[in-house]
């Protein structure tokens, strides 16, 4: 397939980040997807994020396995790195990446193919760790490259674009991911950029195993009647359980006032908001209740979004093992290789 570049040009008063960059300096190759994928937004909303918090490019890792998702990095950032390994494999090489060099900030992309069925156990994995890292799953609940078979995610009783029922019990990948041990866990739609942004980057800025499962309907394979992740579907069945805004860099702005009332607040940009204090449904700190949330929304046929479950004291997998603080490429030879003494000692201590 061969087409048009993007143009070079842009206009010379384009919004520019703190550090200077353009949104188009976190943009990628032009997309070869299907018209209207959920991936493209998916890929346009980790773009917002990026360039919103500001990250610099050069400092993102940015990694992906096998299927119409893992094409995905190469529509996004660039100027980063980025590895895309073999089907199902990336949280491990991502993991490898993480230790060798701590100071980059990885993404995992991945698909439901890619993560539910042959790459599962390297998802379990990572979750387990605490991997620092932000892993996202463009679930369409189909392989979208080999013809539209339902994937591991497909919900039981959905319909293909055949008519073939789903027979097998799904894998909820965020109950999973809860249960796994994962710090921070959402799920978004691709077709809610207001929320799937913040969302996006409030993973980026947690420390730990953070996980996003996305619904991204295929608009070849699973768009049609009787899919449960259609954009019809999802936008009907949607339960937003809180709503998102990540606000960074400042000094915060600290209130207290009664449950029921409401107070005036002076915000960093000189406006004023209004809040009032309404009691909490659901208490995304709270492991059991996250989990409880889901199954509700399962039982009742509805589909949980926003930010699920998080734990901002988690230890996240260079705590756990004690790593050295430097990347290993700026190790010495000496650092690296202690000498014969050090090994002996090693070896003493393990008899």
């Amino acid at each position: 397939m061969t087409y048009l570049g993007k143009p070079k040009f842009h206009h010379p008063s384009i919004a520019v980040n703190a550090l200077g960059f353009t949104h188009r300096d976190y943009e990628g190759s032009m997309s070869t997807l299907c018209a209207g994928c959920g991936h493209d937004a998916i890929s346009a909303a980790i773009i917002h994020a990026c360039f919103e918090l500001s990250l610099p490019p050069h400092r993102v890792a940015k990694l992906s396995g096998i299927g119409c998702s893992s094409k995905t990095p190469t529509y996004m950032l660039g100027q980063s790195h980025g590895f895309n390994s073999v089907h199902g494999r990336m949280p491990s090489v991502l993991t490898g990446a993480n230790l060798a060099n701590r100071d980059l900030i990885y993404l995992g992309v991945s698909g439901d193919g890619d993560t539910a069925s042959i790459g599962l156990g390297q998802f379990a994995h990572a979750m387990r760790r605490g991997v620092n890292m932000v892993y996202i799953v463009e679930n369409n609940g189909v392989y979208g490259l080999t013809k539209g078979q339902f994937s591991a995610t497909a919900d039981r009783g959905s319909k293909s674009k055949k008519g073939a029922g789903a027979l097998d019990q799904p894998i909820d990948l965020v109950g999973m991911a809860i249960g796994l041990g994962a710090s921070f866990v959402g799920r978004s739609f691709s077709g809610d950029k207001a929320q799937l942004v913040p969302l996006i980057k409030a993973a980026f800025e947690h420390r730990g195993a953070a996980f996003i499962d996305v619904i991204s309907p295929c608009v070849t394979f699973n768009n049609h009647a009787g899919s449960t992740k259609s954009f019809d579907y999802v936008r009907e069945h949607n339960i937003a359980v809180n709503e998102l805004d990540v606000i960074l860099g400042r000094e915060p702005i600290e209130v207290d006032y009664e449950e029921g009332a409401s107070q005036s607040v002076l915000m960093h940009d000189g406006s004023t908001i209004v809040l009032r204090k309404l009691e909490a449904d659901h208490n995304f700190r709270d492991r059991a209740a996250a989990l409880t949330t889901l199954e509700r929304a399962r039982v009742s046929g509805e589909i949980a979004t926003g930010l699920i479950y998080i734990n901002d004291e988690a230890d996240e997998l260079h705590d756990i093992l004690g790593t050295t603080a430097r990347p290993l490429n700026e190790l010495t030879e000496r650092e690296l290789c202690p000498g014969s003494k050090a090994l002996d000692a090693i070896n003493a201590s393990l008899r």
